[in-house]
């Protein structure tokens, strides 16, 4: 068996410019299988990390528009539906939130940005985010022209060239709110460069707005769906609507995590499928390459049948050549995309998209070194075959 090995071994160093070549095309589709994967898994885990934090127990209730441009106030959502919402079975608190585009200026740069509202009494928006404050303090009942702002104001070229402080003034919609606190990141552009402010203030800055954007409530995670069939029936009934013609949407944040879910299944799904495509084409290649091989050591192959190997011996000497070539593919691959996904995440990190960050754990190198290997293997099971099967007489008379 050591005698096998050695002599594979040999006969792909001599002929390590075919070697490389074949190797190389099969750890290009590894590294493109890894990268993919590994921001997959990255994405999967962050999932993970949402569906079992505080955001489980929250119910998110939306107006509908037919139009979809704008909500009429005949399908606004109000105090009353909170009061309906806070007496359904099940939910322990219910508070709304106002949100808008808003300009924010810092010297002459100006930015649009999305203003958001709460009750600060029900931070339930800031729960949901599973966000914390990183500098200062959050938002207190009766706050008046206080802002707080997102992770990225806290950073100089982020949102503006210059960062803020706690105690600075930032101008507003044309007036200047002061700095109370900053957010922890929460791991994308737009959520990071949010700004805060309590409903008071935004009525104050919107005195005609009439109507929530949108609606949390923090429910039992004991039965969240059966709640949410509850909440659904305690709206219609306050709305006057029959079961069917819902003007508004209720959704449990598991459901909104498992529709995302579902949808990134399909997209990896789809881009791994193009990723083995590349594969594929490598198997081919390794076995053309391996057939070239046995055409060309023909004669040698009979010396080895004519001083007693076993067929079974060619078999395993032209197999081993051809899977090891696709573990050391497998290996190469793996460090390659390792590589890629580490710089792509880390750029990413820098750019704000924190949440994008890949993911390595050591089943996946295994695993695709392991099937780097069987790619390997099969692509030289049909050139083993037809090595082993030469006849011994006329392999020696072949020239």
């Amino acid at each position: 068996m050591n005698e096998s090995i050695n002599y594979s071994l040999k006969h792909l160093k001599k002929h390590k410019g075919r070697s490389f070549l074949t190797v190389f095309s099969i750890l290009i589709g590894i590294a493109t299988i890894f990268i993919f994967i590994s921001f997959g898994l990255g994405l999967y885990k962050y999932v993970d990390e949402l569906s079992s934090s505080s955001s489980a127990d929250k119910v998110l209730i939306t107006p509908q528009s037919a139009g979809g441009i704008g909500i009429s106030n005949a399908i606004a959502l109000n105090d009353s539906d909170i009061k309906a919402i806070e007496k359904t079975p099940g939910v322990s608190e219910a508070s709304g939130l106002y949100f808008s585009a808003a300009q924010v200026k810092q010297n002459k740069e100006i930015k649009y940005v999305f203003l958001i509202s709460y009750d600060p009494k029900k931070p339930l928006v800031l729960d949901s985010y599973n966000v914390d404050v990183e500098q200062g303090r959050t938002l207190r009942a009766g706050d008046l022209n206080a802002v707080l702002l997102g992770h990225n104001y806290a950073i100089p070229n982020k949102v503006f060239p210059k960062a803020f402080q706690v105690n600075d003034n930032i101008e507003v919609n044309g007036e200047k709110l002061k700095v109370i606190g900053f957010l922890n990141e929460i791991g994308n552009p737009q959520d990071d460069s949010q700004i805060y402010v309590t409903n008071e203030q935004y009525i104050k800055m919107y005195p005609d707005e009439k109507s929530y954007g949108e609606i949390f409530a923090r429910v039992d995670t004991k039965n969240v769906e059966r709640v949410v069939l509850d909440i659904e029936r305690s709206l219609r009934k306050v709305r006057n609507l029959e079961e069917g013609k819902e003007d508004f949407a209720v959704q449990s944040f598991n459901s909104l995590i498992e529709s995302f879910s579902t949808a990134l299944d399909i997209i990896i799904g789809f881009v791994v499928l193009i990723a083995l495509i590349s594969v594929l084409v490598s198997t081919i290649n390794t076995a053309n390459t391996m057939i070239t091989s046995v055409l060309e050591r023909y004669k040698e192959i009979g010396v080895l049948k004519a001083v007693g190997a076993k067929n079974s011996e060619i078999f395993k000497i032209f197999l081993f050549e051809s899977s090891f070539l696709g573990f050391i593919a497998g290996i190469l691959g793996c460090i390659l995309g390792w590589i890629v996904a580490g710089t792509a995440g880390a750029l990413l990190k820098t750019l704000g998209w924190g949440f994008l960050s890949p993911y390595f754990p050591p089943y996946l190198f295994i695993g695709l070194i392991l099937f780097a290997v069987l790619t390997g293997a099969i692509s030289g099971v049909l050139p083993a075959m037809k090595a082993s099967k030469i006849n011994t007489i006329d392999a020696l008379r072949y020239e």
